[in-house]
């Protein structure tokens, strides 16, 4: 590790790709870096746990190998495949070259030549760049099978393929789990790994982080949206809006020359930090006056 020698070094290391972070989440970076251990990242969605990988990637120069995990991911297709259609192509043309040696045929069908690399198998792979940064996004949406299967391929680096055998990685990778607390991960799962909860920003940071994403925005503005994104949270929401909701929306009304926050232009850009009609409904009418007003009330001084 070239980068990240001590926790000051992490975080402004982190803070020249654009990701704002506390001291916490730094140490415990740092403590993943140093020791080679797993980084289990839990939090709401649009909090930062996936961007934190993309900015370690790019700040260590390593590539990022994501596996979005989803409902019925298996061992295989997090590992690897083969390319059916080239084998039988192969197949074929040895059958019509004739004379084939069976043996020899099964030997370069199961090959590195039509062997398709799933990120699991891209991440044990050498890199001259160094161990490429693994991010294993959203487990929580996966099950309990692959998540025992993901306990034994963490714990020792390698993965088996039956026609090639065991491949291990020569270093192992920069890892990093995500979770959306959509269901519980399991214990020993998270004993692997070092863990930290990421929670929504206080007001200071998350302007910071506005100011660092969204550079072109006015301070009053981005202090406004800050303010009013962070009031909407205290509502009774089925989603409430993530720190990625308070970029995109900053971005949203920058795009709309809009220089100061009105229930009107509140009203007509809400779909860019509510995702649910339900919640978007709430704030018709008088609503979101009563939200802006209290979110600017927060802004006059004590």
């Amino acid at each position: 590790m070239t980068k990240g020698q001590s926790i000051d070094d992490v975080q402004q290391m982190l803070d020249e790709q654009g990701y704002v972070c506390g001291r916490a989440l730094a140490t415990v970076v740092f403590l993943s870096l140093r020791l080679g251990r797993p980084l289990f990242l839990e939090g709401e969605a649009g909090v930062g746990k996936t961007e934190i990988a993309k900015a370690i990637a790019a700040a260590l120069g390593r590539r990022l190998i994501r596996l979005q995990c989803y409902e019925g991911l298996d061992a295989a297709s997090a590992v690897y495949d083969w390319n059916f259609p080239a084998q039988m192509v192969a197949i074929r043309t040895a059958e019509a070259a004739g004379g084939a040696d069976r043996a020899a045929l099964q030997t370069e069908l199961f090959s590195d030549e039509f062997l398709i690399e799933r990120p699991l198998l891209q991440a044990m792979r050498p890199d001259p760049a160094g161990a490429p940064v693994l991010l294993i996004d959203e487990l929580d949406r996966t099950d309990e099978p692959f998540e025992a299967f993901l306990l034994e391929a963490l714990s020792d680096f390698q993965v088996t393929i039956p026609e090639l055998g065991t491949i291990k990685a020569p270093e192992p990778p920069i890892v990093i789990l995500t979770s959306n607390r959509t269901r519980e991960v399991h214990d020993a799962l998270k004993r692997r790994c070092l863990y930290h909860w990421v929670d929504y920003p206080d007001f200071d940071r998350e302007v910071e982080i506005l100011h660092a994403r969204a550079p072109e925005a006015a301070e009053t503005l981005s202090r406004q949206v800050v303010a009013f994104v962070q009031t909407l949270r205290t509502e009774d929401l089925f989603k409430k809006p993530g720190v990625a909701e308070t970029i995109d929306w900053a971005k949203c009304l920058l795009a709309l020359d809009v220089i100061d926050l009105s229930p009107e232009v509140i009203a007509d850009t809400l779909g860019a930090i509510l995702k649910y009609q339900d919640d978007i409904q709430k704030l018709q009418g008088s609503e979101a006056k009563r939200i802006l007003d209290q979110a600017k009330a927060s802004l006059e001084p004590a």
